[in-house]
């Protein structure tokens, strides 16, 4: 896995209907819009915020987090809607030695429906193998969460079982998880050229 290439500077993603890049202070009313809404971490381990000033303070932890190495955290920004922020995607839990990372996401619930989180995912997935040459890319799904397995299914991730009683989440207790995969050797070869 070559995280020289998530960290030496911060990777700029585009496709024809996204960039993914970092959040902003400019981008704080879009952000706050996101975790102020209860739906869109019905099943994320995170809290919503509803105290903007709050939500402004999580901007510098995003960043500070890529200056440590342990996450990397891009705004989705749809070009059809002006350039907004609409979401987030993060890859995180690296482990270089099984060339293993870990992605995450969440929509604003204005953009659901759209196939923006198909498309950010698409887009992650290519530059992890291609360009930081990452061999398994997983994702934890709560049961029930319908969209984010489509999601996963679309890009090619395949569900390897139910992890049971897996993870703590603040404000849902110990939950069941699927775990959703990608092994370099599933992903088209003609794409890694790229």
């Amino acid at each position: 896995m070559n995280l020289k290439v998530l960290f030496d500077e911060f990777p700029v993603l585009q496709s024809s209907y996204l960039t993914l890049k970092p959040v902003e202070p400019a981008d704080e009313a879009e952000l706050f819009a996101i975790y102020d809404n209860e739906r869109v971490f019905a099943y994320c381990g995170i809290f919503p915020k509803h105290n903007r000033a709050t939500v402004a303070k999580m901007i510098p932890h995003f960043q500070r987090d890529y200056r440590q190495h342990s996450r990397v955290k891009w705004g989705i920004y749809s070009k059809a809607h002006g350039g907004r922020l609409v979401g987030i995607i993060e890859a995180m839990d690296f482990s270089q030695k099984a060339e293993r990372v870990t992605i995450g996401y969440y929509l604003a619930e204005e953009y659901w429906g759209m196939g923006l989180t198909t498309e950010a995912v698409r887009v992650l997935t290519h530059f992890l193998f291609s360009q930081a040459a990452v061999n398994r890319i997983q994702a934890e799904v709560m049961p029930g969460n319908l969209a984010s397995e489509q999601v996963l299914l679309k890009n090619g991730y395949r569900l390897e079982g139910l992890l049971r009683q897996f993870e703590y989440w603040p404000g849902k207790g110990i939950v069941d998880l699927q775990m959703f995969a990608i092994l370099r050797s599933d992903y088209p070869p003609y794409l890694l050229a790229d």
